[in-house]
């Protein structure tokens, strides 16, 4: 998922053209095996500054192989327990509203919220072929959760494929990521670039006016790949097309004011939450980025990702997308057995290690300085600007 079209460019393509949002919708075997394979934990030592060389980064891949086969039932089971409590939730909400309680359908929005953001994880799992071993399960399953999270199936795993691909590159940032400017880049800016820039970063901005807008307007175009043939057109308006089905027969039954007043804040919840953990996933200070000529898709994939480490019933309700660094590393694990991989290599724990109280910082940290290797605030690039300019007192 990404926000572009109406507020923002690819700052590789054009760093004097962006708009205001963006953000982007785009292995592991078992202890003896890595133990078979000569990997002691002392040869898999991840600390993100012990210089560690990219054959190792890589050979996590093939050690995490074995974490890769969909288990069928657990599949059906975990989609069984998400979609009907949302079902269940959504009619107690308009059930309670019809009775003049508006307050308690609020109340009953929000686990209702949490329910629609896991079926939206179980169709990020549909989307990397890895909720199911057959293909065309998990395409059709996407695609009609896709309609309930109002997001189309096929063009949105197609951007989420590129974010995978480019994640943590400066020169292809673009497409599945948040529009992150170095400071460099942000100083050399006019002061209407920088104000863009604060404003896309803002709180509000970018943890509600943009959910809505991603989800209920850019959704709804292919944005990104319009010229790109015509299965994201299709996927886009098949989406669109059932979602106005759905959307018509509810209003008929229950009224549009019902349909809107229960509908909108579960889905608006879920978007600012949903969103919430992309920021986090990979916007925290030792988050890594490189230029192409540096940059390493393993090495990207392990130390640009977070270990988002949530509270237990949080863990649940976001289908373990916390465990982010190692979804990275191989997308084809199932979401249900990532955390088996912390249990079997513990070392892989404190690597982007992140708690639900230190997320909150994450928000000021908005530009990657090249120099120090890591995000800093504006607050930090101010007081620079500052102390490079100010008048050096004589010694007396």
């Amino acid at each position: 998922m990404y926000w572009q079209s109406l507020w923002f460019r690819s700052p590789a393509a054009d760093p004097s053209a962006r708009g205001i949002f963006y953000l982007a919708a785009i292995i592991a075997a078992a202890p003896k095996a890595a133990r078979s394979a000569g990997l002691g934990y002392h040869h898999l030592s991840i600390k993100h500054n012990s210089g560690l060389a990219t054959p190792d980064t890589r050979r996590w891949t093939s050690i995490l192989g074995g974490y890769r086969t969909p288990n069928h039932v657990r599949s059906v089971a975990e989609l069984v327990i998400t979609a009907l409590p949302l079902v269940t939730l959504w009619t107690a909400a308009w059930f309670t509203f019809s009775l003049g309680y508006a307050w308690a359908s609020l109340l009953i929005a929000i686990p209702a919220a949490g329910f629609l953001l896991r079926l939206f994880m179980i169709q990020h799992d549909c989307g990397h072929g890895t909720f199911f071993a057959d293909r065309l399960a998990n395409d059709w399953v996407g695609r009609v959760i896709g309609v309930l999270t109002l997001t189309p199936y096929d063009w949105w795993r197609r951007t989420h494929a590129i974010h995978h691909a480019t994640t943590g590159n400066l020169d292809r940032r673009g497409i599945g990521d948040i529009d992150t400017l170095t400071v460099r880049e942000y100083q050399a800016r006019s002061w209407w670039g920088r104000l863009k820039y604060r404003l896309y970063r803002h709180p509000l901005v970018m943890f509600v006016v943009g959910p809505a807008y991603l989800f209920l307007l850019q959704h709804r175009l292919p944005v990104g790949l319009m010229r790109d043939g015509w299965q994201p057109w299709t996927s886009t308006m098949a989406t669109n097309l059932a979602i106005a089905v759905i959307a018509a027969a509810l209003t008929w039954l229950i009224g549009i004011k019902a349909f809107l007043l229960v509908h909108l804040p579960i889905m608006l919840l879920a978007a600012t939450t949903g969103v919430w953990l992309f920021y986090v996933q990979h916007q925290f200070e030792q988050t890594a980025w490189e230029r192409d000529e540096r940059w390493n898709l393993h090495q990207a994939a392990l130390y640009g990702s977070s270990h988002y480490d949530l509270p237990v019933l949080l863990r649940w309700f976001t289908a373990n997308i916390g465990i982010h660094h190692v979804h990275h590393l191989c997308s084809r694990i199932p979401f249900y057995r990532l955390p088996r991989v912390l249990r079997d290599h513990p070392e892989l724990r404190e690597v982007g290690h992140i708690t639900l109280l230190q997320s909150f910082r994450c928000v000021r940290l908005v530009l990657w300085d090249e120099a120090q290797r890591r995000l800093v605030s504006f607050r930090e690039i101010r007081a620079r600007e500052f102390q490079g300019t100010a008048p050096k007192l004589a010694a007396p």
